[in-house]
């Protein structure tokens, strides 16, 4: 491994507790900077490969594909999990990809991000994966914080942490703040079918996901804008084209010709019957706050939480909107909660991650008036996968599963720990 050191400067995230000796007008603070470690992108690349499965520890984005489950360790790479048994799914491999935070799955192809690298993995045997293509900067939303970069072609591949403690100014209760400016140092931007069913031809993606599969093309978000990357060579994705969408922009979830992006203050509907050329077909506003969609033939649901890097109103709910007229959707109704995050609908069955207060199921049969089925807690919830009877969901502690084939007796079925 290479370290670097660049003369310019950059911002750290760090860690702070002021100490209580304050002397002749000076403070003492202590703050955990982040010193980068690199790698060339030849090395890199040469790395990503099938590798010995590894804890669970920082689980970001997941993906279903057939009986396999794709769970994103976030900035590190794919844990690989066989889910053949969802009573006894087995770890069974990781694939490093460093900066990796969303992946989506058409056939035997994986798409997944490198920092602002889209890379395209052949998983047809998901223990012996290769990488079949690269292509570079293909998402500059994910290159380094506050304009600085390094050089081009290095890639962070971990983080050495070391606390160091500084005199500073008291005056006026003065010091240098929450960030701590260095030589050498660089952060990286934040982004804050089952089993013996019919062939599986696509993975299914959390709705927490930025990356959307539709036919024979991927829809990639950033924080601005909706990219379009050809697929009809499955090995090569072309970049076809980039549509301005808004700011704020979160995730996005494919249903029939639509494509429902969630953002800080809004959802944003996109037609793509032109599938090359999304169109805006309609949007709705709504207090500014985190939040992921998805959507059925008649409604879209959306989760509002507060308390995030989003910084709006204090309100965590669910909003129902009818979309019966995709040019004006409309609220139909809006029910309170703790502080949903994920969510994902099966049938009449509606799953909502309410953070630290767990899992809710309801029924949605009447979307005006959502009767709760189960409430499940102990857990605090993040992203779910629902379908036929099985439902995904990653917590904070444990990648959980439960059987709801009894509607009336929603019971879990596995855990797989993660390491914190």
């Amino acid at each position: 491994m290479k370290q670097r050191s660049f003369k310019t400067f950059a911002l750290l995230l760090v860690t702070v507790s002021l100490l209580q000796s304050c002397l002749k007008d000076k403070c003492t603070q202590t703050y955990t900077l982040l010193r980068p470690v690199y790698k060339t992108r030849q090395e890199v690349w040469s790395e990503i490969k099938s590798k010995p499965a590894k804890a669970i520890i920082n689980p970001g984005k997941i993906s279903l594909f057939g009986s396999t489950v794709f769970l994103n360790e976030i900035d590190k790479g794919i844990h690989v999990i066989d889910n053949s048994n969802p009573s006894q799914p087995k770890n069974i491999g990781f694939i490093e990809v460093p900066g990796n935070i969303d992946l989506a799955i058409n056939g035997n192809r994986l798409y997944a991000d490198l920092f602002n690298d889209l890379i395209t993995i052949d998983i047809s045997n998901p223990q012996q994966v290769k990488v079949v293509s690269i292509k570079e900067k293909v998402f500059p939303h994910r290159a380094f914080s506050n304009g600085f970069s390094a050089d081009t072609n290095l890639v962070i591949v971990d983080w050495l942490r070391k606390d160091t403690t500084v005199t500073v100014s008291c005056s006026n209760g003065q010091g240098l703040g929450p960030f701590l400016w260095d030589r050498g140092f660089l952060a990286v931007a934040q982004n804050f079918s089952s089993s013996g069913a019919a062939a599986v031809t696509k993975g299914m993606n959390g709705s927490m996901a930025r990356f959307a599969l539709k036919n024979d093309y991927l829809y990639t978000v950033s924080n601005s804008d909706l990219k379009v990357f050809g697929l009809q060579n499955a090995d090569q994705p072309q970049q076809l084209n980039t549509v301005p969408v808004g700011w704020g922009i979160e995730t996005i979830y494919p249903f029939k010709e639509q494509l429902f992006i969630g953002s800080n203050n809004g959802m944003f509907i996109f037609s793509v019957q032109n599938p090359a050329v999304p169109q805006k077909t309609g949007s709705f506003q709504h207090a500014f706050a985190c939040d992921p969609v998805i959507a059925d033939d008649t409604h879209a649901y959306v989760t509002l939480r507060s308390g995030t890097t989003c910084r709006g109103a204090i309100v965590n709910q669910l909003d129902v909107i009818d979309i019966t007229n995709l040019q004006a959707p409309s609220l139909l109704k809006t029910y309170p909660l703790t502080n949903p995050h994920g969510l994902s609908k099966d049938g009449n069955l509606l799953f909502v991650c309410d953070g630290k207060d767990g899992l809710r199921v309801y029924n949605a049969a009447n979307p005006a008036s959502l009767t709760l089925v189960k409430h499940i807690k102990g857990f605090e919830a993040y992203d779910v996968i629902a379908w036929n009877g099985n439902a995904l969901v990653v917590t904070k502690t444990a990648l959980l599963q439960f059987d709801y084939s009894n509607q009336t007796n929603i019971s879990q079925r596995s855990s797989i720990a993660i390491q914190r």
